[in-house]
C-alpha cells in the first residue's frame, strides 16, 4: 500500500478544491476515504493485470497512487530513509473519460517527499491541478512528476531503471532504483480487500530495487546505497465506514524474502488484517487475517499524541516473530493530513529493515 499512504494524501488533494466536493451523511471513515465510489470504476476481482500499462494513470477509478521508499546507508556507515509519493485523484466521476483539458480538468495531485536519520526528519509537501502540465503520469516512457519532483524511467514490466529526484527547504536527493525482478501482485493476483464489507484496491509492488545515489543534508552531500520498495494502487472506496486509521509495513528481510502487513482499525476493534509474503525469487504468497498478528509494544509522544513506534509481529505459519523499532521515534509528517512515517528495523526470529506507515493516531 506504501499502499495505505496513498490513501491519506488523496484526501489532502481534495482540499484544493474542497468547495466542489458534496457533503457526505456516511458513517466517517479516515479522511473521508470510505466514502462512496458511485459514478467511478469499481475494483473487481479477476482484473487482468498488463504492464507496462498499469503502470499509468487510470482516471475512471477515483483514487490512485505512486509510492516509493528506500531503506539507506551511507560510507560511514550511517542509516537513512527517503520516501517519495505522487497522489491522483479524480473529483467527478464525469472525468473518468479522459475529460477536460486544462483548468477544468477535475483530476488533482499531491505529492510528498521526506528524508530521515537517527536524529532529524524532513518533509515537504506539493499540490497541483490537472490538465495544465503541473503534474500527471505517462506509462511509455515512464514519467511521474509534480513540478520539479521527477520520478522517470523504462516503460518495462519490472518498472526498472528508475530515477528519483525531489527537494524541500531542508534537503534533497537524486536516487536511482534497478531491480531484475517482476512486479508482485499484493491480495489475489492484484486484487488486495481491506475490509469485511468488500472494499478492496488494485495492489502491486516492486519490492526488489537496488538503490544508489545522494542525499543533499545541511551542506553536505551524502552517497548512499541500500534497497528500495514501489507501492501502485489504484481504486474507487478503498475503505469502510468506521475504519479511522491503519498500520502498515513493508519489510526487506536480510534472507532475501520480503513481506508487507497491514491493520486496518475500525471503531467497533473489529481491525482488518492481510499481508502478503514474497519469496525471494518474487512467488508471493497471500496471508489470511487469521495468520497475522499485530502487537504495539512502546508508544512515543509525537505531535502531541501516543503513536505506537516499537511492535511485535508474528506470523505462525511462516515462521515469522519479531519485534520493529523505529530508526527515529519522531518521523511525524506535518503534512495537510498529517501521519507517522519513517524506517524501521528489526529483528527476532528474522532480522532486516523496512518501512512503517500509521495514520489516525
Amino acid at each position: 500500500m506504501r499502499e495505505l499512504d496513498g490513501l491519506i494524501g488523496l484526501a489532502a488533494c481534495a482540499l484544493l478544491v474542497a468547495c466542489e466536493q458534496p457533503v457526505s451523511t456516511e458513517p466517517a471513515s479516515f479522511a473521508g476515504l470510505g466514502e462512496s465510489g458511485e459514478g467511478f470504476a469499481e475494483v473487481r476481482p479477476g482484473t487482468e493485470l498488463s504492464f507496462p500499462a498499469d503502470h499509468g494513470a487510470h482516471p475512471d477509478y477515483r483514487i490512485e497512487w505512486w509510492y516509493l521508499t528506500a531503506n539507506l546507508e551511507d560510507v560511514e556507515g550511517r542509516d537513512w530513509g527517503i520516501q517519495w509519493t505522487l497522489f491522483r485523484q479524480a473529483l467527478r466521476p464525469q472525468d473518468q473519460a479522459g475529460a477536460e483539458d486544462g483548468w477544468h480538468s477535475q483530476q488533482v495531485w499531491l505529492g510528498h517527499a521526506a528524508v530521515t536519520n537517527a536524529d532529524s526528519h524532513a518533509f515537504a509537501e506539493r499540490l497541483a491541478r490537472g490538465g495544465v502540465g503541473h503534474a500527471g503520469v505517462t506509462a511509455e516512457p515512464f514519467a511521474a512528476w509534480i513540478d520539479d519532483w521527477q520520478l522517470q524511467g523504462e516503460g518495462n514490466e519490472r518498472l526498472s531503471p528508475l530515477s528519483l529526484e525531489a527537494s524541500g527547504d531542508d534537503f534533497a536527493y537524486r536516487l536511482r532504483f534497478s531491480s531484475d525482478q517482476p512486479m508482485v501482485p499484493q491480495g489475489e493476483q492484484g486484487y488486495s480487500v481491506k475490509s469485511t464489507a468488500g472494499q478492496a484496491s488494485i495492489y502491486v509492488s516492486q519490492p526488489f530495487y537496488q538503490v544508489s545515489g545522494e542525499i543533499d543534508w545541511q551542506g553536505e552531500t551524502i552517497a548512499v546505497t541500500g534497497q528500495g520498495w514501489l507501492d501502485r494502487e489504484w481504486s474507487s472506496q478503498p475503505l469502510a465506514a468506521g475504519q479511522d486509521g491503519w498500520d502498515w509495513f513493508s519489510l526487506h528481510l536480510d534472507s532475501g524474502e520480503k513481506l508487507m502487513l497491514f491493520r486496518l482499525r475500525h471503531s467497533d476493534g473489529e481491525h482488518y488484517y492481510s499481508g502478503t509474503w514474497i519469496q525471494a525469487d518474487g512467488q508471493p504468497q497471500p496471508l489470511q487475517p487469521e495468520q497475522i498478528s499485530m502487537q504495539p509494544l512502546r508508544t512515543t509522544r509525537v505531535a502531541g499524541q501516543d503513536t505506537p513506534t516499537s511492535w511485535q509481529l508474528q506470523v505462525p505459519d511462516i515462521g515469522l516473530e519479531i519485534t520493529t523499532d523505529a530508526m527515529n521515534p519522531h518521523s511525524w509528517m506535518g503534512t495537510q493530513i498529517s501521519y507517522w512515517e519513517g524506517p524501521i528495523r528489526f529483528s527476532g526470529s528474522h532480522t532486516g529493515v523496512g518501512y512503517l506507515e500509521m495514520t489516525g493516531y
